[in-house]
């Protein structure tokens, strides 16, 4: 029997029609997740089509199996990230991590050049990722691949400053605290807990609902575009920035001989020749292309990126910190609350230790004023004029315009939340 060209066409677009269909079939019922096996969800003794039901009723997803939260805040060094840090290490269903990657830069600069060559910088950013990657999975395992000497049976007494981070400090990774001691001061933590157990350690990040980690070892946001676009992670970034005249200010403070020769040049108002200006002005550069790309606002960043600046949490920080919660979508809780109120309306004499964070928040943002010399301060703001225009700083044409201004040097701006 002979068909007619229009019948055969008509025939292939219908096989053509029934492969599609059975191939969206297929891709759809993949990327649902069944939960394991077990006496009430999807048995193995269980027939198909009631298997089909039960895992239809079960939640979807979308190739994300966790239902953590992931938050990095992604700062440079002397801009509050200690300070914004407390505000998710005192969350009771929060795990979080003080400077992990602390122990990347430290293990691989020897074996790099220290030119800041791209390539030294792609080595960095790769391992970092990695192990952040590692991290927000819960597997502190694959953190002694850094830690030197290599821990032994998984235990370690080398983690970087493992007292920031109160899970490491508490029950049941510390297991000889008693009542009294549930709220121990960094220091005390190594002396009372001892070695870190890592596979304790991994089990208490399973049991908390979220994690988060702070870290000034990420120079841009655009370096964290594969992991915000990594389907097993629910990756939101915080972008702390601080003003570049305050952040010269603190740095020269507490990093007294690495930034000796600003400190020359603030007591003799006579500029050194051999003077680092990269100290700074790595710092604005920095900013200005990790703020541009979150300002313009790319897709993958969408419902993922926030910018916070230092002056608005110091100035009002229980408000700001409930906005920074809600855009993660964390109920803020009782302990966050209790923390702000207790350490941002320090005294003189609570700031002592440089990483402290009991402190009168509002003077600290804008103490800065006061311990820079005006011509410091004027090439600073010339240094970075696009990223103190970008973010709403004000500059200053004069000592006395500086000193009296005060906190108006910063500009009222909201920057809302990529949603």
């Amino acid at each position: 029997m002979q068909c007619s060209w229009k019948a055969v066409l008509l025939l292939a677009l219908a096989s053509i029609a029934i492969q599609y269909t059975a191939i969206r079939t297929f891709t759809a019922k993949s990327f649902h997740s069944c939960p394991i096996p077990n006496p009430v969800n999807c048995s193995l003794s269980q027939d198909t089509d009631a298997a089909d039901r039960l895992c239809d009723e079960s939640p979807t997803f979308a190739y994300n199996l966790s239902r953590k939260t992931h938050v990095l805040i992604l700062a440079t060094t002397r801009s509050g990230s200690s300070f914004v840090g407390q505000l998710f290490n005192q969350h009771f269903d929060v795990f979080y991590l003080f400077e992990p990657l602390y122990h990347v830069q430290y293990t691989l600069i020897p074996k790099l050049t220290q030119s800041k060559s791209t390539t030294d910088r792609r080595v960095m950013l790769g391992a970092s990722r990695d192990l952040l990657r590692s991290l927000y999975d819960c597997d502190l395992y694959f953190l002694e691949n850094y830690i030197k000497p290599q821990p032994v049976n998984h235990t370690t007494d080398r983690l970087f400053r493992r007292g920031a981070s109160k899970a490491l400090c508490s029950p049941p990774v510390c297991e000889s605290l008693g009542a009294v001691d549930l709220h121990l001061e960094e220091g005390d933590c190594v002396k009372k807990c001892g070695t870190l157990n890592l596979t304790l350690a991994t089990e208490s990040c399973r049991e908390h609902g979220h994690v988060a980690i702070k870290t000034v070892r990420v120079p841009e946001v655009s370096d964290l575009r594969a992991l915000v676009e990594d389907p097993r992670l629910n990756l939101k970034v915080i972008q702390l920035v601080r003003d570049p005249r305050g952040i010269l200010a603190s740095r020269s403070e507490t990093f007294r001989d690495t930034y000796r020769l600003w400190r020359i040049w603030d007591g003799t108002g006579r500029k050194p020749y051999n003077l680092d200006v990269t100290q700074l002005t790595t710092v604005c550069e920095d900013f200005s292309n990790s703020v541009s790309t979150g300002l313009n606002r790319p897709l993958w960043l969408k419902g993922k990126y926030m910018l916070v600046r230092y002056e608005d949490l110091a100035r009002n920080p229980m408000k700001k910190t409930e906005e920074i919660y809600d855009f993660l979508g964390i109920p803020m809780d009782s302990n966050v609350e209790r923390w702000i109120q207790n350490n941002t309306r320090g005294d003189r004499s609570s700031s002592k230790h440089k990483y402290g964070t009991v402190r009168n928040s509002a003077a600290t943002a804008e103490k800065w004023r006061f311990r820079l010399s005006y011509e410091i301060v004027a090439f600073t703001q010339h240094a970075c004029q696009q990223v103190l225009a970008q973010l709403g700083y004000k500059t200053a044409s004069s000592e006395e315009e500086l000193k009296n201004l005060s906190i108006s040097l910063v500009e009222e701006r909201d920057f809302l939340p990529f949603s």
